[in-house]
């Protein structure tokens, strides 16, 4: 009996010795839409595996009113992180917002351009006279448009370019009210299931970026480390639609149940984001400098931006590349 006490107070004294496992560190995650819009599955899907939870993290994702919304509460310190399109730090750097992109989602650009089959369009010098819908004129997408055309001697007065809304964006363009859409592989899907006939058509000329994810430069300086775990796991979310978007499909559907019936969608839109927007990315994630001068130089040639920024005061890869798997 005695040495049942004595093992039993050594167990006690082992135990309360022993060093308890740290709390997950609360984030709150902005995003420029609501979270259950497909193009956030990388951040959903990273959740619902855990990914967020292996790196001690507990991710509440909150909707902002756009990217450059998401932009300033990052900038005015109300939030650590958050989404946008990899040009919005031009955009809000040249007002005084001290943020920058801090990885990428992808080598693509997030604006596709989408035509109706059968009405002789291949290229985007055929849109010359034709109607293209646009979600708004203040909208990256937008902007994507009009670099594009830029790039083959095209003005934004050489189309009928209308500001339709996110859902008129699809909705004219699928019943039949403009022959072409520029926007994000959601709203193709979308307008492919109203019964559009789609093609996309190559907007190679001028190279907007993706999404991204930004910070500010006071959490940049202050935690790094921090950054570098919700950049690894929010990549490991995109890198699983690229590995098998199939699997990713079942996995996003169940972190977003109002999706479920929809299944075969949500893979049309994996398989677009694949292979349009993801793709031949080396390293997941990196920005690059380059590509960001280029659209900012488009950016204050337009106007759209009064002045240009540094480019390493944009972005940083300091957290794609050690967080690299």
């Amino acid at each position: 009996m005695h040495n049942k006490i004595l093992a039993a107070i050594g167990c006690a004294v082992a135990l309360a010795a022993a060093p308890a496992l740290a709390a997950p560190e609360e984030v709150t995650y902005l995003l420029p839409a609501p979270p259950n819009t497909p193009a956030f599955a990388p951040w959903m899907i990273a959740q619902q595996k855990g990914y967020y939870a292996a790196e001690n993290l507990k991710v509440t994702f909150v909707a902002a009113k756009g990217g450059v919304d998401v932009a300033k509460q990052i900038g005015a310190g109300n939030a650590l992180i958050g989404g946008a399109i990899g040009d919005t730090p031009i955009i809000v750097r040249a007002n005084g917002v001290p943020v920058k992109a801090i990885a990428v989602l992808g080598a693509g650009s997030l604006t596709m351009v989408g035509v109706r089959e059968n009405e002789g369009i291949r290229t985007l010098g055929d849109l010359k006279g034709k109607t293209i819908t646009v979600m708004s004129y203040t909208d990256t997408t937008y902007y994507a448009l009009l670099g594009n055309m830029k790039s083959i001697g095209m003005g934004k007065t050489d189309a009928e370019i209308q500001a339709a809304g996110p859902s008129g964006v699809w909705q004219v363009f699928a019943g039949g009210k403009a022959q072409a859409l520029a926007g994000v592989p959601d709203w193709i899907v979308s307008a492919s299931d109203a019964g559009a006939k789609i093609d996309i058509i190559e907007t190679a000329g001028f190279k907007s970026m993706a999404q991204a994810i930004l910070a500010s430069d006071e959490t940049i300086r202050t935690k790094p480390e921090l950054l570098r775990r919700l950049v690894r796991a929010t990549l490991r979310g995109m890198e699983d639609i690229m590995n098998d978007p199939k699997a990713a499909t079942a996995t996003y559907v169940a972190a977003v149940p109002s999706y479920r019936g929809r299944e075969a969608s949500i893979e049309q839109i994996f398989n677009m984001y694949r292979k349009y927007v993801y793709a031949d990315q080396k390293p997941l994630g990196r920005i690059d400098a380059a590509r960001m001068d280029g659209v900012q130089k488009f950016y204050v040639s337009e106007g759209i931006v009064s002045r240009a920024a540094a480019v390493n005061d944009l972005f940083t890869n300091q957290f794609v590349v050690a967080g690299a798997k």
